[in-house]
């Protein structure tokens, strides 16, 4: 059941999912506004100045938190943006969490215990970070050079993630849940080398390197600093075996099961530079 009348603001409205969580409520409707740094609503963390004016008139907000819930600022920042909203009058709050990091579970509990409704959707590995996202030249390069051994990890389609989401948004059956959002199998990036080969008929390799040689990598391709700190984060800590298992967030929230990763390079073939898929 769709809630009436509501108003909607999306944080972080040009990311991966945050585009198409407000592209999704714009095409079904929705009165809803996106905010960002530099979008139609002024939004930026580092300026909490700014968030006051976002909230006027909004119902839910699907919050998004830039770089990574696990920096040390965000659980202040949630929390204080929690209590803005509260004051503003806002109902609901859907939260982009991450999976395997106590840190963002830190900010979980801080927005379950708000005092507003809430849905939690703790997501695994984006599959479009190859596509649209910062490894995308690993796979025009053909050599997916990471520095990470045969651990796995279930990646989930953004695609799916939008849908969890906008359902939250939408109908107050979610409101309570927290989602662990996974794709349906575990792969390791050899694996993702090996179905990028298949289904892009030319050769993708992975490269084990080290945490300097992948640093050094990124900062000469003119990475933000921080989202380098997020992915050192990231390959030292939350890649070590502790997300090796699928869960059925997905199934539970949309009542169909995830995009498999074959399936997402299938339909985003075009998004991989002078591929031609036959």
């Amino acid at each position: 059941m769709k809630q009436t009348t509501n108003k909607y603001l999306v944080i972080g409205a040009t990311g991966k999912t945050g585009a198409r969580v407000h592209r999704k409520l714009n095409e079904l409707g929705s009165d809803v506004k996106g905010a960002n740094r530099n979008g139609e609503i002024h939004f930026d963390w580092r300026a909490p100045e700014t968030w006051a004016a976002s909230l006027i008139g909004v119902d839910a907000v699907y919050l998004t938190y830039y770089p990574d819930l696990a920096i040390p600022e965000a659980p202040d920042d949630i929390a204080k943006f929690c209590a803005l909203a509260r004051i503003r009058g806002v109902k609901h709050i859907t939260l982009l969490s991450g999976r395997g990091e106590p840190a963002a579970q830190v900010c979980e509990e801080i927005v379950k215990t708000s005092g507003l409704n809430w849905t939690i959707v703790r997501a695994s590995w984006f599959n479009q970070n190859f596509s649209e996202g910062m490894f995308r030249d690993f796979i025009e390069a053909g050599d997916i050079a990471l520095p990470v051994g045969l651990v796995t990890e279930p990646f989930i389609d953004v695609g799916d993630i939008c849908d969890v989401v906008v359902a939250s948004l939408l109908d107050p059956k979610h409101n309570g849940h927290l989602y662990e959002v996974t794709g349906p199998e575990l792969l390791s990036f050899s694996q993702l080398a090996e179905t990028f080969t298949e289904v892009l008929q030319r050769p993708v390799h992975f490269t084990q390197v080290t945490l300097d040689e992948f640093v050094s990598t990124m900062q000469n391709s003119g990475v933000d600093p921080k989202a380098i700190e997020m992915l050192r984060y990231l390959f030292t800590e939350v890649l070590d075996g502790r997300n090796e298992q699928t869960s059925d967030g997905v199934e539970r929230a949309l009542g169909r099961p995830a995009k498999q990763f074959k399936d997402f390079i299938v339909d985003n073939v075009e998004a991989f530079t002078g591929v031609q898929h036959g």
